[in-house]
Parts: structure tokens; C-alpha cells; sequence
């Protein structure tokens, strides 16, 4: 059966740490089509020490290694849509300029599914946050107006749990714990909330390649074993944004779970 996943994000990398696993888990299936759209080049993100990238060339680089990072997950995008705006400047485009051109992309592929940020972004960026109002907005205009598809919208997130394990590492490293109240810093959400929980422990290493590909955004990784960086890219979770979902409903293990007719599987 035909199945359709659009996933929209602000920056590169955010696809690849979002939903690499879920893809690759998908990776052999002849009926997924991955629609994968970008508001902006990242030009504004880190430079990590020897990735050689410039502030001028950054732009280019990271959608050069966002290619290469779905390439060497082994599955790339049917469809890759670069919108192009000013990084870290989202927040000042108009709301419906950047709705309108999400919602363009989604009236023509009609995915069954769409992966986007939530109101937190994960970080509080403020480019997330945006993206994912517009992306979320555009869906439901595409639903309400009866389209085919738009069966599910799901807003990445990162379990409380996951936040906790973190912290821990830290802590036992002598570093202090991430506050989730600063911009850029992590915040998870309640475990009870998540709706999406997806084993990607079989494709970590799969994973953890196209991340490796981000060369100039992997500052965060220093310090890292091969072993802690497997264990961290093998879940992925998400929040069930449509249809309604409430703590104590079923969790899908697979974000087509439920769409087709083998039904649900759960956890």
C-alpha cells in the first residue's frame, strides 16, 4: 500500500537527529515516498573545529552534508525542498508566507504523514517553533479541505527519561546539568505524553553515519563513545498532534502504525 511521509524542519541536521531511524526502518520499502523540506541553508549554525567550512560557505556545506547524510543512511528524499530563509531569521517571515509555501508542497504530495516540530521546537529555537506552527497550520488547512492523505501529524519531541539520562552523564562527568530553560537547551516532555516511540536500535549504526555527515555541527558530540552515541540514536519519540491522543491511548512503534490495514501495532 502506498504510504507518504513528509518531514519539515528549519535547519539541516534537524531532519537527520529527528527522524533518520524512522526512514531507515522504511528504507527498503517500495512504497515510501519521503518528502523532506527545509526552511532554511543553516548558515547561521555552528562551525565545528576542522570541518572546513567558513561563515560564508557555511550554507552550501550543510545542505551538501545533509545529501550526503541521507546517502549514507541509504535512502534519500523523493522529493527535497529547500525554502531558503534567512537562518535564525524565521520568526520575522509573515506566519501565512511561510504556511503558504509548506502548504503548497503538502497540497501537491498529500503525505499520510507529517513530522514537524512542536510549540517547544525541542530547543525553543525560535526557527523551529516557527516551522512547526506553519507546518502544523498547513496540515490542517490540507485535511479540513478534504485532501487525500494527511492521515496523522506528529511533532517531534524528546522523552523527559531520555532528558534525565542525559543529565546523569553529565553530572557523572562533573558538568552541570542542561537547564531547559535556556534558548537552544533540550527540553523533554512528560514520558506519559508520547505518543510515538520507535525502536531504531537495529539501524542506529545506520543512523549515527548520516549524523556523522553534519561535520560541521558535531561539536556537541565531543567527549561521546561509540556506544553512548549508538544508544542515543536508537529511539526516536513524537507527539500524536492529530488525531487526538491523550495519555493511556495506544503508543505506535511506527509512525504508519494504524494507516493501512494491518492496524495497529502497540507497544
Amino acid at each position: 500500500m502506498p504510504r507518504g511521509l513528509a518531514v519539515v524542519v528549519a535547519h539541516p541536521d534537524d531532519d537527520t537527529f529527528g527522524c533518520a531511524g524512522t526512514v531507515a526502518l522504511h528504507a527498503e520499502d517500495p512504497d515510501l515516498r519521503f518528502v523532506l523540506v527545509h526552511a532554511t541553508s543553516g548558515e547561521a549554525g555552528e562551525i565545528a573545529e576542522g570541518s572546513g567550512a567558513t561563515r560564508e560557505t557555511l550554507g552550501p556545506v550543510r545542505e551538501e552534508e545533509d545529501r550526503r547524510s541521507w546517502v549514507a543512511l541509504g535512502r534519500v528524499p523523493d522529493r527535497h525542498e529547500w525554502l531558503r530563509y534567512p537562518d535564525h531569521g524565521l520568526a520575522d517571515v509573515s506566519p501565512e508566507e511561510l504556511t503558504t509555501r509548506v502548504e503548497e508542497i503538502l497540497r501537491e504530495e498529500q503525505p499520510d504523514v507529517v513530522i514537524t516540530f512542536g510549540p517547544d521546537g525541542i530547543t525553543g529555537h525560535p526557527d523551529h517553533i516557527a516551522i512547526g506552527e506553519s507546518t502544523t497550520t498547513a496540515f490542517h488547512r490540507c485535511r479540513e479541505d478534504g485532501l487525500p492523505g494527511f492521515r496523522r501529524l506528529i511533532h517531534s519531541a524528546i522523552a523527559q527519561s531520555t532528558i534525565d539520562e542525559w543529565n546523569r552523564r553529565l553530572l557523572d562527568a562533573g558538568e552541570p546539568p542542561m537547564d531547559p530553560t535556556q534558548l537552544y537547551v533540550p527540553r523533554g516532555v512528560r514520558d506519559e505524553t508520547i505518543g510515538v516511540d520507535v525502536d531504531t536500535g537495529d539501524v542506529a549504526p545506520s543512523v549515527l553515519a548520516a549524523v556523522r555527515q553534519h561535520r560541521t555541527q558535531l561539536g556537541g558530540f565531543q567527549g561521546w563513545s561509540e556506544d553512548e552515541q549508538l544508544r542515543a540514536m536508537s529511539r526516536e519519540h513524537g507527539l500524536i498532534a492529530w488525531p487526538g491522543w491523550q495519555p493511556g491511548d495506544p503508543v505506535i512503534n511506527d509512525v504508519f502504525d494504524g494507516l493501512d490495514d494491518r492496524g495497529p501495532s502497540v507497544r
